[in-house]
């Protein structure tokens, strides 16, 4: 509860001035308090104005050590303005429009018209020969291994299914026939051959991941990369002071808390390596949740006091928020981007060292024809069972996918959004992203970015890295299912859009294949479920009718159903080993390197069997979810998931039999049908089936903190991370608990009512328009519209606009406090509004 009553003296009160400061003022009228706070001497005709006199003033006795300078200035009103961001010097950023068309593309050629160069100049082409020969030859063989793997695998199936009378099906004999038994003798035909097409599909899908993996293997195993881009430099070299980095950071809606602790833990960091002269930090905030708005400007204001960050970390809330992350990105190199050689692109969640961006900076350096330098962000930071296990994973199986990347790659090579360094120059000029032409779900402004960029990038003859042997890049990952498919329905979505870019001009083969891997990681998912569904409908004709064993009249030989065993075993054992060698890989890898660390090995062995088992129950969860996704997206369905506000990362009982529900009730129809039909198809079907039944339990169990908890004192996931914390790590626990213990929640509230967040406030407003008559109309029928209702009325919109204006602020402030029974509805809510006392300046 806050205590808020109506005098002036109540007022100067709550103002973070010491005894001796808040006697010497006036405590007979608001106004004056105000006008005695301003050593400026300005005044204002209207009373509810006073406020903006005594911004300064609050400011800087709320948070003394945050303002530098030159950092408080005077708008051309006169009014207090907050610089969070250095002055602008703008450049030029465009899209070309896309040309997908390859015949239109050809038209183009044979008109005369420019087609942009694919590299910057022969020389760099010729420099960069020597590694492209290599990847091209490295992919060749990559397609062969995969190509040829995938014919014998589906010659074997081929062969090990029941029917193989195709070429003895004649369509004339047909015709006289009756349409039903023309049906019945075709079908069992026509879903064998769908069986076989999905499955060479997806076999070629799982044999390219196992031979990524077996490379990454040997790559790690042997431990010599001649290619590897971390080996152009020794990591000690002097950073050019004239190539500048900015650290940028863009963030919509996030956890405040978190968000700080990870950027003052990072930025400290730098400041440990005693190069933190090259670096600035840029917070671009998207958030359109006025309360978190307020709070990310409190956490600025903390975050500069405690680092002394003044003219280096800054702070920016756009007001429009045009192509989301992308776009706030764009807008930054637009704005700021020619000020700096290089810009390392954090997520929300990133934790990177002092030396791992020294060394991106120095590669960059040694690199002059890298565009991007992705570093292999390690998972790590979580408590719950889900997130542990899937730590786990990635921490044992991620480096060995990584660097078969890189092996296959090299410089043309994936880029995935954040944790990466990059050449803001050519970024500039080449990877500006335009919308996708046309309507639909497939057009507008594009989701998935960070792939077009590369691509964009390679286009123009920069390079693409993975440094993946570059440690200190760390991310957190997903506490729980359902937050985790919320976010692969984005990523879904984003994806299937990229692929109509496939054949934009230009794209380099790998980013093309890019595309096409980026399209499968999600349409896996609805042709494995196709397969697995015309496997069943094959073993219901199969139970249910009688074979057709004689195709064509006069027919001297029936056409036996075959079945083939020894092939079927063979066949399912290669199949598992494609799937699960990478896993024993994996551990071979860590046995030969050292199982301390992952709590020896008894324990890593153990948290591999667990994650198998884990895996197998999740991945039928997970290829339903995806075949919904990608079904929405095509149909142009909108796919609303609006979950319940929790306090913590579990996943309650009844919102998991919400979203698994469907999953339950097919898995259970399923079993029940296989069972009454042919008990022996069950038996493969079990890993399928039983893991849709048991969804909705798995979910609930696995978003567990308290098991997650007690897997880690029984040493069961654990990660390097979790057994010897790096400082950058700990430091950011650290701070998040600081942060914690200081969150300021309902901020627009206290906005409105605390002095020293309305100042804050004031001051950060960004809507500086100059005083005209009908400008001062709408900010009074704002003012008066929200006063006059309750707060709880006032939606989101319209709080962001009384929030984004400077005087509407002040009216705001002043009136409730001047006049507290009129407004009475407000002065009652705020008394409601808990208020956390750490959040406060201190007085």
């Amino acid at each position: 509860m806050n205590k808020f009553t109506d005098t002036a003296s109540d007022y100067i009160d709550a103002l973070p001035l010491s005894a001796e400061q808040k006697a010497a003022l006036p405590a007979s009228d608001l106004q004056a308090v105000h006008e005695a706070l301003d050593a400026q001497g300005h005044h204002y005709d209207r009373a509810d104005d006073s406020p903006l006199a005594s911004v300064k003033a609050r400011l800087e006795a709320s948070w003394p050590g945050s303002l530098g300078g030159d950092q408080l200035i005077e708008d051309e009103e006169g009014r207090t303005q907050l610089q969070a961001m250095p002055k602008a010097t703008r450049s030029s950023m465009f899209p070309d429009p896309w040309r997908t068309n390859p015949i239109g593309r050809f038209w183009d050629r044979l008109r005369g018209r420019e087609v942009n160069p694919r590299y910057m100049s022969k020389e760099e082409a010729e420099a960069e020969q020597k590694w492209r020969t290599v990847g091209t030859i490295r992919r060749y063989i990559l397609l062969l291994l995969t190509i040829s793997q995938t014919v014998v695998a589906t010659w074997y199936m081929k062969t090990i299914l029941p029917y193989q009378g195709w070429a003895l099906i004649n369509p004339s004999d047909m015709i006289g026939q009756d349409l039903w038994v023309s049906f019945m003798q075709l079908l069992p035909y026509v879903l064998q051959t769908g069986i076989l097409i999905l499955f060479a599909i997806l076999f070629c899908w799982v044999s390219a991941g196992f031979w990524t993996a077996l490379m990454g293997f040997l790559q790690l195993l042997m431990g010599k990369d001649k290619y590897s881009i971390s080996a152009s430099t020794v990591g000690d070299e002097p950073i050019d002071p004239a190539h500048r980095t900015a650290l940028i950071m863009p963030i919509c809606n996030e956890d405040v808390d978190r968000v700080f602790a990870g950027l003052r833990a990072t930025w400290e960091s730098v400041k440990a390596t005693g190069q933190q002269q090259h670096f600035d930090v840029y917070i671009l905030s998207d958030s359109y949740n006025p309360d978190i708005c307020v709070a990310e400007q409190k956490a600025w204001m903390e975050l500069i006091n405690e680092v002394q960050g003044e003219g280096q970390i800054f702070y920016r809330r756009r007001r429009r928020r045009v192509k989301r992350k992308s776009g706030n990105i764009d807008d930054f190199c637009r704005r700021w981007g020619n000020q700096y050689s290089y810009m390392v692109v954090l997520d929300a969640d990133s934790v990177m060292s002092g030396d791992c961006l020294t060394n991106l900076v120095r590669l960059m350096n040694a690199n002059p024809n890298a565009g991007i330098i992705q570093s292999s962000p390690k998972a790590s930071g979580m408590d719950t069972l889900y997130a542990r296990c899937q730590q786990f994973a990635t921490r044992v199986y991620g480096p060995l996918f990584t660097a078969g990347l890189h092996f296959w790659q090299l410089g043309e090579s994936h880029y995935w959004g954040h944790n990466a360094i990059i050449r803001v120059k050519p970024f500039i000029e080449h990877c500006a992203l335009a919308p996708l032409p046309g309507e639909g779900s497939f057009a507008g402004s594009i989701l998935s970015h960070d792939f077009v960029e590369a691509a964009l990038m390679r286009r123009a003859g920069w390079g693409v890295w993975i440094a993946y042997d570059l440690p200190g890049s760390y991310e957190e990952l997903p506490p729980n299912l359902l937050d985790e498919l919320k976010r692969d329905r984005r990523w879904c979505h984003g994806n299937l859009m990229n692929f109509r870019l496939f054949l934009v001009k230009g794209m380099h083969p790998v980013h093309r294949a890019v595309f096409l891997t980026g399209v499968m990681s999600y349409l896996s998912a609805p042709l494995w479920f196709m397969f697995l569904a015309l496997s069943t409908a094959l073993q219901v004709v199969h139970a249910l009718t009688e074979p057709q064993y004689f195709l064509q009249p006069r027919q001297l030989f029936p056409v036996w159903p075959q079945w083939r065993p020894e092939l079927a075993i063979a066949l399912f054992a290669s199949t598992m080993v494609l799937l699960f060698l990478p896993k024993l890989l994996s551990i071979i890898l860590i046995w030969c390197k050292g199982s301390k660390e992952f709590g020896g090995f008894f324990r890593v062995t153990a948290s591999l069997l667990l994650e198998v088992l884990f895996s197998v129950l999740l991945a039928p969860v997970r290829m339903l979810f995806h075949t919904v996704f990608v079904v929405s997206a095509f149909l142009g369905w909108e796919v609303v998931w609006n979950s319940p506000q929790r306090d913590d990362d579990s996943t309650p009982w009844g919102e998991a039999f919400m979203r698994h529900g469907s999953q339950l009730l097919l898995g259970l129809v399923w079993a029940v049908g296989m069972a009454w039909l042919d008990l022996r198809f069950l038996f493969w079907l079990a890993p399928i089936v039983f893991s849709l039944i048991l969804s909705p339990f798995v979910s609930v169990i696995s978003s567990r903190a308290t098991i997650g908890l007690r897997t880690k004192r029984w040493k069961l996931f654990l990660i390097p991370e979790e057994y010897s914390p790096p400082q950058v790590l700990v430091d950011t626990d650290n701070y998040l608990k600081l942060n914690r213990s200081r969150t300021l929640d309902d901020g627009f509230m206290h906005a409105v009512f605390n002095p020293s967040f309305n100042a804050l406030a004031t001051a950060m407003a960004t809507a500086r328009h100059r005083a005209s008559q009908v400008l001062e109309i709408a900010r009074d029928r704002h003012v008066e519209q929200a006063l006059n209702e309750t707060p709880e009325k006032l939606n989101r919109d319209r709080r962001l606009v009384l929030l984004s204006d400077p005087v509407t602020m002040s009216r705001l402030h002043y009136r409730v406090w001047s006049n507290p029974q009129r407004y009475s509805s407000w002065v009652d809510n705020y008394k409601t509004v808990s208020l956390n006392p750490e959040a406060l300046p201190t007085k």
